[in-house]
């Protein structure tokens, strides 16, 4: 069968089953970035479009840029909607993740990498608990995240975090503290987005090098949605715990019908999978299982 018929069956099925799976998840908020952001670093790097609801980050060899939530928070659902560097973007690295501040940090990730025009995008997803991370999983988009916005979507209570791409999810990293296996739920996180180059790991392992005569490379930033419980930085717990919608019972796990298509999204598009890297992990990560990774 002709592999661009099956590119473009993906392309449906995928657009019918974020629709569908819309209905499980309140729609995001759009507001304008100053709502609930702040610049990070090279505010120069920044441009604001549409009175600051949509941003730019640009990436020259000088500097890339960032910015941050103004809030803290513990738990808590956050997308945003994001269009990747075109063309040649080797070596450079969109990111959209969580993070606290501390030595023992809890962190969850969303890392686009970059590549040679023409070839796809990697997203590398990854969570941190106490300082510990090397839980990479890489997966292949079914779409050009370059041509128009996208909404990448994390999803963080006391049960379970769960990736989207969407509305569909692609990663869940449950809590299993009975297989002592440490969980993000005492550090309250920042959301952070940036682009910056890191070209000494990000494509081909540092093989393929970032081309400065492409810069400046632009990402496109819009929708800015937390739906968090906000903190102070010193805070071990949330105050409205179980009573905000992403608290409810029916956000601790999946349905019938999200497991179906991260079952999809794992056949179809995944490259890399911690849990299947015994060379890496001779011994099986216990929450693996749990997770339903394997």
């Amino acid at each position: 069968m002709d592999s661009s018929y099956i590119w473009n069956l993906c392309l449906i099925l995928a657009s019918l089953a974020s629709a569908a799976l819309s209905a499980n998840l309140p729609r995001s908020v759009d507001v304008p970035f100053g709502r609930n952001y702040v610049p990070t670093w090279a505010y120069d790097h920044i441009k604001y479009f549409n009175g600051g609801s949509e941003v730019q980050l640009h990436l020259d060899k000088y500097t890339g840029t960032g910015f941050q939530s103004k809030g803290s928070y513990l738990f808590g659902h956050f997308s945003m909607s994001i269009k990747m560097v075109p063309g040649d973007s080797a070596g450079t690295v969109t990111a959209f993740y969580l993070t606290s501040q501390n030595s023992e940090h809890d962190e969850i990730d969303f890392e686009f990498l970059g590549n040679r025009t023409g070839q796809p995008y990697i997203l590398q997803t990854n969570v941190f608990t106490g300082g510990k991370g090397d839980r990479e999983q890489r997966i292949y988009l079914w779409f050009d995240p370059t041509l128009k916005y996208h909404t990448y979507s994390i999803l963080w209570n006391l049960y379970q975090i769960v990736f989207f791409v969407d509305n569909i999810p692609i990663r869940v990293f449950k809590n299993n503290k009975n297989l002592g296996v440490r969980f993000p739920f005492n550090q309250p996180m920042k959301m952070y987005n940036s682009l910056w180059n890191a070209d000494d790991w990000a494509t081909r392992g540092g093989l393929e090098k970032t081309n400065w005569s492409k810069a400046p490379f632009i990402a496109h930033y819009k929708g800015f949605h937390i739906d968090g419980c906000e903190t102070s930085v010193e805070a071990k717990f949330c105050a409205t715990q179980g009573q905000r919608w992403w608290d409810q019972p029916r956000f601790r796990d999946l349905d019938a019908s999200q497991w179906r298509w991260l079952r999809w999204v794992r056949k179809r598009f995944t490259i890399y999978n911690y849990c299947n890297d015994r060379k890496r992990y001779p011994k099986l990560s216990p929450e693996c299982k749990s997770n339903r990774d394997i």
